[in-house]
């Protein structure tokens, strides 16, 4: 911790001389690693504005995301600086710039490596204030072009200290990243950061043993982890009897983890241990949480049964209310309609992890942001109902909603009672033709024939789960299913968040021609 502290404090009194501190904007385009948690406390030290970006989300949208935010310059790698230059023009501001490696002739300078031979009595920390910029973190655009979320130094220290709290998080432990926030996270809980072997917007790619073999020399007790890696582990230690005792905490984000996944994960990790599912967004992270003892002796079932997924009890931080569903803004708190326990409706918070702007496509500010005085709530976009008990049920994203002549279907609920069938891996629910007039369809991908999982003929499996959604009086007005020809596609963040937008395209272009 003292080694990074130093690092971190040079690399900002370089930056510093450069010029760089509060007001300029600084896009961070360097591979998750050590240098990468580095370059982030550094800029943050030094008081500018750090733009952090998913590599993943493809070039077009990460140029234009990078653009949107008018950076001063960028800290990258060389390959990264190459495709920079290309776009140059879009980039008007961006003058400070820095090599992360060996510079390629043309590159800018000075590179990381002369950053960090400025003496650490160089740094000046900067007089910066809680509700200064910190950051401007991307949306997954999983439900449309992704936005720029303005964090603050209140935001990433609220975050720390519900996240610790709610957790037990204690310094001394030793977390085996794979989601780079939560590295970042780690430094500051006094927790040791493993590196996994493994790529980090990919983790539905992951080599199983090679996590495991980690978690075992290196006696991790805490991992952070999307619900697509956790998948793949968790099948790998049933199917091997694999053991890792020495973890006891497991988070998994990005999309309802299922059943299977928690108690697989369960069975091999530290008996007196917890599996837990964060639940929040970009915009608004941490909400609520829930364990997954409570997800399979008390709520699957009723999840199974289409009642949705139940997410668990709020953070102490967050107020959280169930509002009548609406397309249209809500500029005052007063014109939201608040809907009683059991109602399903779009969920709204507050709380100081709440992020109060978007400072790239700021038209979308008026749909998701709620003024109370000074208090900012926040539509997730998501809609579900409260229980008795206080905990959100989430039944699916607000745009993804169903809507027939007769009733509104929504997809958590109806995908999660066809993932009941064993032969299935995964559904989504989409809707065919007119937004007010669609016909339901669900798009099915099985399990692959070489997971030893049960399997069937396409025929067979569509016909089996029509019968199945018949059985259920959420799902027996659907009878469109059909099994999608390859994988279904997901997130870049966590690949486990399905793009229905783009099988709504595929079906609507297939089957209503």
């Amino acid at each position: 911790m003292g080694d990074l502290d130093r690092r971190s404090s040079s690399i900002a009194a370089g930056l510093q001389r450069m010029g760089i501190g509060p007001g300029k904007r600084i896009g961070l385009l360097v591979r998750f690693g050590e240098d990468f948690i580095a370059l982030v406390f550094a800029v943050l030290k030094s008081g500018a504005t750090l733009v952090l970006i998913d590599p993943g989300m493809g070039r077009k949208n990460l140029i234009d995301c990078l653009a949107a935010t008018q950076p001063d310059g960028f800290i990258a790698i060389p390959l990264a600086h190459a495709i920079l230059k290309c776009f140059a023009s879009k980039f008007p501001n961006a003058k400070l710039n820095v090599t992360a490696g060996r510079r390629w002739i043309g590159m800018p300078s000075p590179t990381l490596a002369q950053l960090e031979n400025v003496s650490l009595s160089e740094f000046r920390p900067p007089s910066t204030e809680l509700d200064d910029p910190a950051a401007i973190i991307f949306t997954t655009g999983s439900t449309g072009p992704p936005k720029g979320v303005l964090y603050t130094h209140r935001t990433f220290n609220a975050q720390i200290d519900q996240v610790a709290e709610h957790y037990e998080i204690k310094p001394g432990g030793i977390d085996l990243s794979c989601f780079p926030l939560f590295g970042l996270f780690n430094a500051v809980m006094g927790t040791t950061t493993v590196l996994p072997d493994m790529n980090p917007i990919r983790p539905a790619d992951v080599d199983p043993t090679r996590l495991l073999d980690a978690i075992d020399q290196w006696q991790i007790n805490q991992s952070f982890g999307s619900p697509a890696l956790w998948t793949k582990v968790g099948s790998h230690c049933q199917e091997s009897g694999r053991k890792v005792p020495s973890l006891r905490l497991v988070l998994s984000a990005g999309a309802p983890v299922p059943p299977r996944v928690l108690k697989q994960m369960r069975d091999a990790m530290h008996p007196d241990g917890g599996m837990h599912t964060p639940y929040g967004a970009t915009e608004a992270l941490p909400i609520a949480s829930i364990e997954s003892r409570t997800v399979l002796q008390e709520t699957s079932l009723a999840t199974s049964q289409g009642a949705g997924t139940c997410v668990g009890n709020r953070f102490s931080g967050i107020q959280w209310r169930v509002i009548e569903i609406s397309d249209n803004p809500i500029s005052h708190l007063r014109e939201a309609k608040v809907l009683p326990v059991g109602s399903i409706g779009e969920l709204m918070v507050s709380g100081t992890v709440i992020s109060r702007e978007y400072v790239t496509r700021c038209d979308q500010n008026a749909i998701h942001k709620v003024q109370d005085g000074d208090v900012i709530w926040h539509r997730m976009g998501d809609v579900g109902y409260l229980d008795e008990q206080d905990r959100f049920w989430f039944c699916g994203r607000k745009t993804h909603r169903l809507i027939t002549t007769t009733h509104t279907l929504h997809t958590e609920s109806i995908e999660a009672i066809v993932n009941t069938h064993p032969a299935v891996y995964r559904s989504a629910l989409i809707g065919l033709g007119p937004r007010t007039d669609q016909t339901p369809m669900v798009i099915v991908e099985p399990w692959p024939r070489r997971s030893n999982k049960a399997t069937c003929s396409n025929k067979q499996l569509v016909e089996e789960v029509i019968k199945l959604l018949a059985t259920n009086p959420r799902g027996q007005n659907i009878d469109r299913v059909v099994v999608y020809p390859k994988k279904l596609p997901t997130d870049i963040r966590h690949n486990s968040k399905i793009f229905r937008e783009k099988l709504t395209l595929w079906a609507n272009q297939r089957f209503l021609r």
